[in-house]
């Protein structure tokens, strides 16, 4: 027995051992130290709020399919950007496609040169009628109080759309022009999938044979107090984000009277469904966790790093922590959300067809496909018939070795030089999954600082963004577009 607890304290002391080289040598400073302070190019703080105040007043609203596009927003928002970017609409071209989005091409002198596009999009969402009364100003009045510019839009997205413009304005009107092409695409209906204006800028490029260095797209913050693997803020930039796709369970059954009701109704043939989905939830992965850690992991404390180098060992664990929480479950999981549900249209009437619409968030490495086939063995119920709509694949998953990702986060750590960067994969979905055949170099990332609460307001009830923060992200464009396109000793 003796000899028996000698070779499992043995054992023990072995496994520590490797663990604890594993946590000191695992994880490499990837990190960028700047040699310099970089000089932030002014800017006039008034004219920029105004100009995005008023942008924010002009309800670019996406409704969901099949309701039309409402045109007179989005047209007067494309005459706010004629009139307030003189230098941008004198220097480059200017498309509109399918009468609604807008691509922007700033021809460069070196054709040699693979392009890069910055993207961002006009549409904002809906706000709803019965929360009105709960905003602090009205969503669509641009309110500027206190350092705070107010609306729908303010973050999501049209900070990054106004923001590029503005970069874009000052760098012209220095006499600037660039060595690399660039193309801005804004597109009008991102909040609904873009199938109408970010996919038909992607095979406008695609006709033209076009193909970039990189695309950065909305997507990563910088995050504060949200991401505890870290005591500092991190700067996270996606460089894949999840498929998503609809599935519309319908019930079909007899109607009548609810006096005589049937064994199971319509609707409760879906209550049985849904707790089916709620109780087998997809198997969970720490994977891309590991991406997010690998990148900062030299900067955290010697208990996470034993943690998260010792996956072998440790990654029950980890996967037990992270489904604790909504924002750290979603990161690990396809994840499975009912978000409608339609009965009949009065109480007492029996409907004849019930139906819940299935949300789902797939990640990397599933497909719409091996989803829709999931969901139907876990609810294994004849009665029941799908419809999916508004499906897509997951994104490929880019380098963070390209040019793109090191001028990005570089950047990123010039401006901010308190915040780690590290990659991500990005929860919901962006306009920049239309663009894999154009690059394989696809990064979201917007030069804005949030904590939970801040990030609870996008889509939310009082969307706003600071005026420091708005400033920010138009020096941090300015910035990147010199190292990328004019900057005559920027790599190739």
């Amino acid at each position: 027995m003796k000899i028996l607890f000698k070779i499992i304290g043995g054992i023990v002391a072995v496994v520590i051992i490797i663990g604890f080289y594993r946590a000191n040598t695992l994880y490499v400073d990837t990190q960028y130290y700047p040699e310099n302070e970089t000089q932030k190019v002014a800017v006039n703080i008034d004219k920029v709020t105004d100009t995005f105040s008023k942008a924010i007043q002009i309800a670019t609203i996406s409704k969901d399919y099949p309701a039309p596009v409402t045109p007179e927003p989005f047209l007067a928002f494309h005459q706010h950007l004629i009139d307030s970017f003189p230098a941008v609409h004198s220097f480059a071209s200017r498309e509109v496609i399918n009468n609604y989005s807008l691509v922007y091409k700033f021809a460069g002198t070196d054709d040699s040169l693979k392009p890069i596009l910055y993207m961002g999009h006009m549409d904002v969402v809906p706000v709803d009628e019965d929360t009105l009364e709960k905003w602090s100003y009205a969503p669509f009045s641009g309110t500027v109080v206190d350092g705070i510019i107010w609306g729908r839009g303010a973050i999501d997205d049209k900070s990054t759309v106004m923001a590029l413009m503005e970069a874009m304005e000052i760098t012209l009107l220095q006499g600037e022009v660039p060595k690399r092409t660039l193309y801005f695409a804004f597109g009008h209906d991102e909040e609904i999938g873009g199938s109408q204006g970010a996919k038909k800028v992607a095979e406008y490029f695609q006709q033209q044979g076009i193909n970039f260095e990189f695309v950065l797209d909305e997507g990563g913050l910088i995050t504060e107090d949200m991401i505890s693997i870290v005591d500092q803020p991190l700067a996270i930039i996606g460089i894949a984000e999840k498929g998503f796709m609809n599935i519309r369970l319908i019930a079909e059954r007899p109607g009548g009277h609810s006096s005589m009701p049937p064994e199971n109704t319509g609707p409760g043939i879906l209550a049985q469904a849904i707790v089916k989905l709620e109780q087998n939830k997809f198997p969970a992965t720490a994977k891309y966790t590991n991406i997010t850690f690998d990148a900062v992991g030299s900067h955290s404390d010697l208990t996470t790093r034993f943690v998260m180098a010792n996956q072998w060992i440790t990654e029950p664990l980890i996967i037990s922590q992270m489904l604790k929480k909504q924002r750290t479950a979603a990161g690990i999981r396809t994840t499975t959300a009912v978000t409608m549900l339609k009965g009949s249209s009065k109480s007492n009437i029996l409907p004849t067809k019930a139906s819940a619409v299935v949300n789902l968030r797939i990640l990397p490495g599933e497909t719409t496909d091996t989803v829709f086939e999931y969901v139907k063995s876990i609810i294994n119920d004849d009665r029941i018939s799908y419809e999916v709509f508004m499906a897509n694949n997951p994104s490929k998953v880019s380098s963070t070795e390209s040019l793109g990702y090191k001028l990005i986060s570089q950047t990123i750590r010039e401006f901010a030089n308190d915040a780690l960067v590290a990659p991500y994969l990005v929860m919901g979905g962006t306009d920049s999954k239309h663009f894999y055949p154009l690059t394989d170099s696809v990064y979201r990332f917007m030069m804005i600082r949030v904590n939970p609460k801040t990030m609870s307001l996008i889509h939310g009830i009082d969307e706003h963004i600071s005026i420091d923060n708005y400033v920010m992200s138009i020096q941090f464009f300015h910035e990147l577009l010199r190292k990328s396109a004019f900057d005559n000793e920027a790599p190739k």
